[in-house]
């Protein structure tokens, strides 16, 4: 068994979890397959969302080894997306504005992938640490000066560079991190552990609210264990003595939070403004997931209608974005080779692979104008608009894009 099920809420500890959707039997994301692994390396698992009735945290009830996930040929590299990367690049230039580092101070980064994040601060003269349990993306983050620790972080981990660095880390990051830790009291208490009395931590998470209201099911995946709402982060950090005491939304991932937590309190308006949003919409308890399930229906059955169509037609189709949230998508809408001819991406990491679960070949991108498919479905519908314009020229040869996310379209 390569994952278990949870009868216990990640947060609170509570048994009070109230199913809200149910996605099937979906293979495990970016567990891709090589010519030799074709016919055995499948690896699939339940994918059932529940919302604690007591903290209100939306989460996952399977939890598959953290080892299968993010470890050994993990394939995703942050810094293929020029988007993420001048996202994250402003957010650094925004915190070293704000928190005036220098020479002295420590920034801590959680998941660091491949030193996107850290580059920006060790350009600036700070002190970095990495820390990520992927070999790939670690080697890469090193060959760039970045100091990487490769491993999961723990509060274990975190007493032992407290003591090492007994002034704490002025900064701590974690961008789209949170969501995928199975200890998440044991990742929100070494936050606490390795955090100076001045410093802050900067956590960027996807927004429950925005995934709900824009249909967003296929940002659900194993790794994803947690989709948070303020109120549900806000019960996590006062159980660990921090405080939330600003929040930023942004775009990016189809919506996300920024999130600043810090050892005093100084909650800015952000924070009870959206907690009260929240409250207003339903998102402290069940209810404002009581349709989502049948919204995620709803769209499964558009997508697929307009798939159907295009193929009676006798139109060839293909992939972009080999993303994570490609398994999801495709998988709960039964799209397998009979409808795509291949699903192209710029990590070049991942061409040659193929999907899980349904064999598709990952193609470079360049296959759009070698083989000029009438249609791309754009899974990576997240990043649609840089999608777009670098393939402007598959555009000008008559090729057209279908984005499916909130709601199915072609353009």
């Amino acid at each position: 068994m390569i994952y278990t099920s949870e009868v216990q809420c990640r947060s609170c500890g509570s048994e009070r979890l109230r199913a809200a959707l149910d996605l099937g039997v979906v293979p495990i994301a970016d567990r891709l397959l090589t010519v030799e692994t074709l016919d055995t390396g499948d690896l699939a698992a339940p994918l059932t969302v529940v919302v604690c009735s007591d903290c209100a945290l939306a989460q996952i009830r399977e939890t598959v080894d953290p080892t299968i996930l993010f470890c050994n040929d993990y394939p995703y590299f942050s810094s293929v997306s020029k988007s993420l990367l001048a996202h994250f690049a402003s957010s650094a230039d925004a915190i070293l504005g704000e928190r005036k580092l220098g020479a002295r101070s420590l920034v801590v980064e959680a998941a660091s992938n491949d030193g996107y994040m850290l580059a920006n601060f060790k350009a600036a003269g700070c002190r970095v640490l990495g820390i990520d349990p992927a070999s790939g993306p670690v080697s890469a983050a090193r060959a760039k000066g970045i100091d990487t620790l490769e491993t999961f972080f723990t509060k274990d981990l975190a007493t032992e560079i407290r003591a090492r660095e007994p002034a704490g880390a002025s900064v701590f990051l974690a961008n789209n991190v949170l969501a995928h830790v199975p200890d998440l009291n044991g990742f929100v208490a070494g936050i606490r552990t390795l955090l100076a009395d001045d410093g802050v931590a900067v956590i960027e998470c996807p927004y429950v609210v925005d995934l709900v209201d824009h249909c967003e099911f296929d940002t659900i995946y194993h790794q994803h264990l947690c989709y948070f709402s303020v109120t549900a982060l806000d019960h996590l950090f006062v159980r660990h003595g921090l405080n939330l005491n600003r929040v930023d939304r942004t775009p990016i991932h189809g919506g996300s939070l920024r999130l600043f937590v810090e050892l005093q309190p100084k909650a800015r308006p952000t924070v009870t403004r959206l907690l009260a949003l929240e409250q207003e919409r339903g998102f402290d308890r069940l209810d404002a997931y009581t349709d989502f399930a049948s919204r995620v229906t709803s769209v499964r059955t558009a997508l697929r209608r307009v798939l159907a169509d295009l193929k009676a037609r006798g139109q060839r189709i293909g992939g972009y974005g080999a993303a994570a949230k490609g398994t999801t998508m495709l998988a709960y809408c039964e799209i397998g080779r009979d409808t795509l001819d291949f699903v192209a991406d710029k990590n070049s990491f991942k061409q040659g692979k193929f999907l899980g679960g349904n064999h598709l070949p990952i193609v470079p991108p360049s296959a759009l104008l070698e083989q000029q498919p009438d249609y791309v479905l754009v899974l990576a519908w997240n990043f649609a608009d840089e999608i777009m314009r670098e393939q402007a020229e598959y555009a000008r040869r008559g090729g057209r894009f279908i984005v499916p996310i909130p709601d199915p379209k072609v353009v």
